[in-house]
């Protein structure tokens, strides 16, 4: 059987970080440490994708599409504004690597079922995959990083990122209609309605809604996320095992993604520790105040588009002391909506092109790179700004 390239950098990135360790490079006390810090993660990473999938297979996602058409009455324009409303909810909800795996196919069919043009519906995911991606720690995986260094629990994180999250999302809606939505819209702006979806098991399907709504509800009480995201599954699996257990198999894991996360967290640390950092430090310079937060955001940019959003943020964070909590933030901003720029700066996005062309469905790359590269940079500023009035 042939390894999928994804596959492939998965596996190349975890035997580099057992090399590291190995030769020495990474001391062991530093990998267990940094392994550690990142086991929660790694089980709310494996749990919420196994949930999100369940709730796929449930007919959550369809029931929900198919709704947005029928809500809309045939008007583009208010298709438009569902359609953001649900993948933006649908991120911050479930995290954005799950809106590019799991919502990317459920809009790409809504637009053939609809004969509309596919693209604006695509960029749609992506785009807001990344920029509705702030407000809670759940939605990035560098938010659960950027949260735990700081000590914000999810509400009082929420309370800090609310702000920088609606200035992101204004730009971003204004982009997707001015670039993609108003361009490639039917020639009277409007579209037959498709008819409801309606689940195979209507029992699996209130229970994998009960599921997501659990997760949402533990994590804004405090629970931790990782146990929060373990219970919900949990649930949902046991509905499976009762009512349709061939659903159930190891393909759900996310083996790929867990393996590629671990292994760059030591990559990276091990990188930093022989020149990375310092790069980082002089890029990010010593100063707070304004000038301060828009040097860090730019820093997460710059550096997410080299090297991908993650590894970006982890070299960042290492370099900013823990008390200087807007700068922190400010590299989180940078680093979660600059990766738009390029298309492998974020693992989301890598995602979302894989089930483009796994629908061959052929997006515009020039259009989409200098689109992506404005949203990048408006999208960028506008939360930043926000920041500072937040922090």
């Amino acid at each position: 059987m042939r390894l999928h390239p994804l596959d492939a950098v998965a596996v190349a990135l975890a035997l580099a970080g057992a090399v590291c360790v190995a030769t020495g490079l990474l001391p062991r006390p530093d990998a267990a440490a940094t392994l550690g810090r990142i086991l929660p993660l790694l089980l709310f990473l494996g749990t919420v994708v196994v949930l999100a999938e369940l709730a796929a297979a449930a007919g959550v996602f369809d029931v929900l599409a198919s709704r947005l058409a029928v809500a809309a009455r045939g008007s583009w324009r208010a298709l438009f504004a569902l359609c953001v409303g649900f993948v933006a909810t649908t991120t911050v909800v479930l995290n954005l690597d799950t809106t590019a795996v799991l919502l990317t196919p459920v809009l790409l069919a809504l637009a053939v079922t609809l004969r509309t043009a596919v693209a604006p519906l695509a960029v749609t995911t992506v785009w807001l995959a990344n920029t509705a991606s702030l407000l809670l720690p759940v939605s990035n995986l560098t938010n659960l990083l950027a949260a735990d260094r700081i000590g914000l629990d999810p509400l009082a994180y929420a309370k800090v990122m609310w702000l920088p999250q609606l200035a992101v999302l204004a730009v971003t809606t204004v982009l997707l209609w001015c670039f993609w939505w108003r361009r490639d819209r039917p020639a009277d702006g409007r579209f037959r309605p498709p008819a409801v979806h309606r689940p195979n098991d209507p029992v699996l399907y209130r229970t994998a809604l009960a599921g997501c709504l659990l997760l949402v509800g533990a994590t804004l009480a405090g629970v931790p996320v990782g146990l929060a995201s373990a219970v919900a599954t949990g649930l949902l699996v046991l509905a499976f095992v009762i009512r349709s257990p061939g659903t159930l198999r190891p393909a759900l894991l996310p083996w790929r993604l867990l393996v590629f996360v671990a292994g760059l967290f030591l990559v990276i640390q091990t990188i930093g520790q022989h020149g990375l950092n310092d790069l980082m430090a002089w890029l990010a310079g010593p100063d707070g105040g304004v000038w301060g937060a828009l040097r860090a955001s730019g820093t997460g940019v710059l550096s997410a588009n080299v090297v991908n959003n993650l590894p970006a943020y982890l070299a960042g964070e290492a370099v900013l002391p823990a008390h200087d909590r807007q700068r922190l933030l400010a590299l989180l901003v940078g680093t979660n909506i600059g990766p738009l720029a390029l298309p492998w700066a974020s693992l989301a996005t890598l995602l979302w092109l894989e089930r483009c062309r796994a629908a061959r469905v052929t997006i515009p790359m020039t259009r989409f790179l200098l689109t992506s590269a404005a949203l990048a940079l408006l999208g960028t500023l506008a939360a930043t700004a926000a920041l500072l009035l937040t922090t």
